[in-house]
């Protein structure tokens, strides 16, 4: 701070603008504005602590016995600024209230939920914060339809956090219990789902009628799979698709698949709509177990059929050699045939086709006279699997 000198006040200029002098005032805001310029050399202090802005897309729906708050989170402050950092979250909640009941007074927003800035990422889902509220599956078997209001703040500073978001109220109910033993079944064709039908309630309640079902399914990448006991963290998945029709009983064929492909399933109940006493078809129950399927083509093609060789002479300096031809197979992902020779009837011989032929048609010109040789013709699909052998096939050089 610099060093401060006092100059002498010239009374009569005080008078004649009007000011009475007092000396002891006079020397106060003198030595007040000089204090006030002197501060530490340094950044900047902000007016008012840094404000994430409000939350305007609160969404809130029913996932079993939980509710599942969806919003996007601020990325600017009230000053329109970025944000510096991740900003915190907080949740806070009203009931659930049995339908028709009014509180003697507003009840205040409780605050049930604080997600610390630095574990914000882990909750991100699409571009989108999820955050899933557990409430208790009696409470909500006590009063069917009791509503819940949820309200959310961020904040980048404990000084003060965002204005109140759009407040959004849910209804609950008693749903199914979450399916617990999904599997699933690889073939050709499809990719085969079965489970067991729930017959309680999360409350333990039995279930008035067998619930309907939605199977859901996510594409992962195949660094991501993991066996089926071991089902992929959120971040590692894509977003699930509601697969259609939906299964009328507790099992579902998946024939909309690609081979060399990975895939997470999962299956929610849902009551059938307008049935008395139960719950909206809108509200499923929470996700059953996650099962992976590597969708690994290991199906080798049928064995070709009608095998037929034909021996045909030596003519002149034409040496003898034996034609094979057989029919061809359907297969969409056929990638050749492989013909096999040998000399014993019962061994399957060696592969005399180093690559896979792309006709049904073969001519042998290394057989030698004095010989029989038995033929045998396999199919490969494009995945590398080769079908059984085909008949055998005998063949005798004079």
């Amino acid at each position: 701070m610099p060093s401060v000198a006092f100059l002498p006040l010239d009374t009569r200029t005080l008078r004649l603008r009007g000011l009475q002098f007092v000396p002891g005032l006079a020397a106060f805001f003198v030595l007040a504005g000089i204090l006030t310029g002197c501060g530490a050399v340094g950044d900047p202090v902000a007016r008012h602590p840094v404000t994430p802005q409000r939350v305007t897309d609160l969404a809130a729906k029913q996932l079993g016995d939980a509710v599942v708050l969806t919003f996007a989170l601020p990325t600017n402050s009230t000053d329109q600024d970025p944000l510096p950092a991740m900003p915190s979250v907080e949740i806070f909640r009203t009931g659930p209230a049995a339908p028709g009941a009014a509180p003697p007074r507003p009840l205040p927003p409780a605050l049930v939920a604080t997600i610390p800035s630095d574990v914000v990422k882990t909750y991100l889902r699409d571009g989108r914060f999820e955050f899933s509220d557990p409430l208790d599956p009696a409470e909500i078997a006590r009063a069917p339809g009791a509503q819940a209001t949820y309200m959310v703040r961020t904040r980048v500073s404990q000084r003060r956090a965002s204005a109140d978001s759009n407040s959004v109220a849910v209804r609950v109910y008693p749903v199914p219990e979450a399916v617990h033993d999904l599997r699933a079944t690889l073939t050709e064709q499809a990719i085969s789902l079965a489970w067991t039908p729930p017959e309680r309630t999360g409350a333990g309640a039995a279930l008035p009628v067998a619930p309907a079902y939605r199977v859901y399914r996510a594409e992962i990448m195949p660094a991501a799979a993991a066996p089926a006991a071991n089902p992929p963290e959120p971040q590692s998945r894509g977003p699930f698709q509601l697969l259609a029709p939906p299964p009328a009983a507790a099992e579902y064929s998946d024939s909309n698949f690609e081979f060399g492909h990975t895939y997470v399933y999962s299956v929610r109940s849902v009551a059938p709509a307008g049935t008395p006493g139960t719950i909206p078809d809108s509200i499923e129950s929470a996700d059953s177990n996650l099962f992976i399927v590597d969708a690994k083509d290991v199906f080798p093609p049928a064995m070709p059929q009608t095998v037929v060789a034909v021996l045909v002479p030596a003519t002149g300096a034409s040496p003898a050699y034996v034609d094979i031809t057989w029919a061809i197979n359907a297969e969409a992902d056929l990638a050749g045939y492989a013909v096999y020779r040998s000399e014993q009837p019962d061994s399957p011989g060696e592969r005399i086709t180093p690559s896979p032929l792309p006709i049904p048609a073969f001519r042998d010109m290394s057989v030698t006279p004095s010989r029989r040789y038995f033929y045998r013709v396999t199919a490969l699909d494009t995945a590398g699997n080769e079908s059984a052998p085909s008949d055998v096939v005998t063949v005798d050089v004079p």
